[in-house]
């Protein structure tokens, strides 16, 4: 097509934009080249992996504020920088001792409390092998030398269940021990996501035990002062906003933080944190940073056809560690269902396979008006449908406060969180082609100048697949205060049937106390269809017993 010549492109015969709304042959190949140019800088060594809260991210943000301000797209609210706060990750507070027969152990060198141990303080006379009531119990790590030689003893989630037996049979705190000398002894562990348990719970290494414990039946006077600390973090969400005084706002969404260096236990390369190697994530997620980047230059530049609705591009940070960045900005932002029109987000669009052109489009029954955008695919990708508004990136944070959302992805690879996400595998043409179907998506919407209806999805919630029953509920994996919290629920289904609402945090089903996602579980899998209970949850602040009834198949 020649240089300042107008033509049209169309959608479906109906529907024609000019030039510019939706690329050709060489609008293409100027917008992979933007791309590319803006992945290879996220995701290059300078930005070490983009961690939230580390300097990476920090420089990372920075440049998507200054690629905004280039682009002429105004900030949200005044401000393009949107900080949040959040609680992620354990320490071991200063506070924290282990004594034996009054003598001081040193912290991480001789012994430590398990992640998972309550902050309480307690003494007791101890003898090797007995167990009182109410005491604290001694308890061997390893129960042979077969588990000391198995690369693939868990360690932590042994001891986890192990404890949590012992607590239930009345130790009122456990101390582990290393009684063969293993090479490979456990740390503590800063990411661990084991739910807190209700009394002091240590580990002491091999050489302590010989010298208190081994060959000896005397008492041991035990002095355990546990301290476990949550660790805060700040992650910072960029946002940019088109106000064209339209009713309606579109939220275009994607992540921009990835995983440093595997430092918070989500890294699938072995040894990934002693290698200190950088997690590029060039896929994940500098991919669909970059194309929200590129969308909002199209959308800017031909303000004339979008015009009907008020444009909002956001780039969460915090995703990876658990959609922090989109929750405080729903939260935060107060975002209004009544006046979003929908929300889509892009995440891991960088790797279209060239032979199959195999594409993810997820969210596609949060509303009816998704079926004719499923039919806009045409030849050019063979789609995957995912109806749920739940779904493992920023999107389902928009989905839970009543929003209409799609998500774009091609896929995972051998490379997903590994150091090996690099630019050299980005399929820049791919991506191109992905991104002019979401522009061709945005400026249908934009011509139809309507708010698509919010559908309420099936969802895939905890113990679909292994339990009998499920509660209908979204939990929220980052809570940590004890007990569950609903991040959302599902029409229908016993919690919603009880009046359990999103934001409650369950405290109590049937006989077991919640204290987290592990003990949730445990209580979903003694239920069975048409069994009858009650729940106990929190609310504001409010304890609250609900009738509830998991339905029969």
């Amino acid at each position: 097509m020649n240089k300042g010549i107008v033509a049209s492109v169309c959608l479906a015969g109906v529907l024609c934009f000019p030039q510019g709304v939706m690329a050709g042959k060489k609008a293409d190949k100027k917008a992979a080249a933007r791309i590319k140019a803006d992945i290879t800088y996220l995701a290059s060594d300078e930005l070490e992996g983009r961690r939230t809260s580390m300097a990476g991210e920090q420089k990372a943000s920075e440049f998507i504020e200054k690629r905004y301000q280039q682009l002429g797209i105004p900030a949200y609210g005044g401000h393009y920088r949107y900080p949040f706060k959040f609680v992620y990750g354990k320490d071991i507070a200063p506070a924290t001792k282990v004594l034996l027969n009054n003598g001081a152990l040193k912290m991480r060198e001789d012994a430590f409390p398990l992640p998972f141990s309550g902050n309480k303080a307690m003494k007791a006379d101890v003898i090797k092998d007995v167990m009182e009531q109410g005491s604290i119990w001694l308890l061997p790590l390893y129960a042979d030398s077969d588990q000391v030689a198995n690369p693939h003893f868990e360690a932590e989630k042994y001891m986890f269940e192990q404890a949590k037996d012992a607590i239930s049979k009345g130790a009122g705190g456990v101390v582990f021990y290393d009684g063969y000398g293993s090479k490979n002894e456990p740390e503590f562990s800063k990411m661990s996501d084991y739910e807190t348990l209700g009394v002091p719970v240590v580990f002491i290494k091999n050489p302590v035990f010989k010298k208190y414990f081994q060959g000896t039946a005397k008492s041991v006077a035990i002095d355990l002062n546990v301290d476990i600390a949550k660790t805060e973090r700040t992650g910072t969400d960029i946002a940019a906003f088109i106000d064209n005084k339209a009713p309606y706002t579109v939220i275009l969404g994607a992540h921009y933080d990835h995983l440093g260096y595997g430092e918070d236990g989500n890294s699938l390369h072995a040894n990934a944190v002693k290698e200190h190697k950088i997690h590029h994530g060039a896929d994940d997620n500098a991919s669909g940073t970059a194309a929200l980047l590129e969308e909002a230059r199209r959308i800017n530049e031909n303000r004339s056809h979008y015009k009907n609705y008020n444009y909002l591009f956001v780039n969460f940070s915090g995703e990876e560690l658990g959609l922090f960045g989109s929750k405080a900005f729903v939260k935060d932002q107060n975002i209004d269902s009544n006046k979003t029109a929908y929300m889509l987000n892009m995440d891991m669009v960088g790797r279209l396979n060239d032979s199959t052109h195999s594409l993810t489009l997820g969210g596609v029954g949060t509303s009816p008006t998704w079926a004719e955008v499923v039919k806009m695919a045409g030849d050019n990708f063979k789609l995957v449908l995912d109806s749920a508004g739940v779904g493992p990136s920023d999107h389902a944070s928009f989905y839970n406060a009543g929003v209409p959302v799609l998500f774009f992805f091609t896929g995972t690879h051998k490379d997903y969180h590994k150091p090996s996400d690099v630019v050299e595998s980005i399929n820049f043409e791919g991506e191109v082609m992905v991104l002019n179907y979401v522009d061709e998506v945005v400026a249908k919407m934009d011509a139809e100048n309507a708010k698509p209806k919010y559908l309420v999805t099936k969802n895939t919630t905890v113990g679909k697949t292994r339990f009998k029953v499920t509660l209908g509920i979204m939990p929220d994996y980052s809570y940590q205060e004890g007990g569950l919290r609903v991040d959302g629920v599902t029409d229908n289904r016993p919690a919603a049937r009880a009046g359990i609402t999103t934001g409650d945090i369950i405290i109590q089903l049937g006989d077991i106390k919640i204290q987290g996602i592990h003990t949730y579980m445990d209580a979903l899998g003694s239920f069975s269809p048409g069994d009858k209970t009650t729940v106990k949850i929190m609310r504001s602040g409010k304890e609250m017993s609900l009738p509830l009834e998991f339905l029969a198949k």
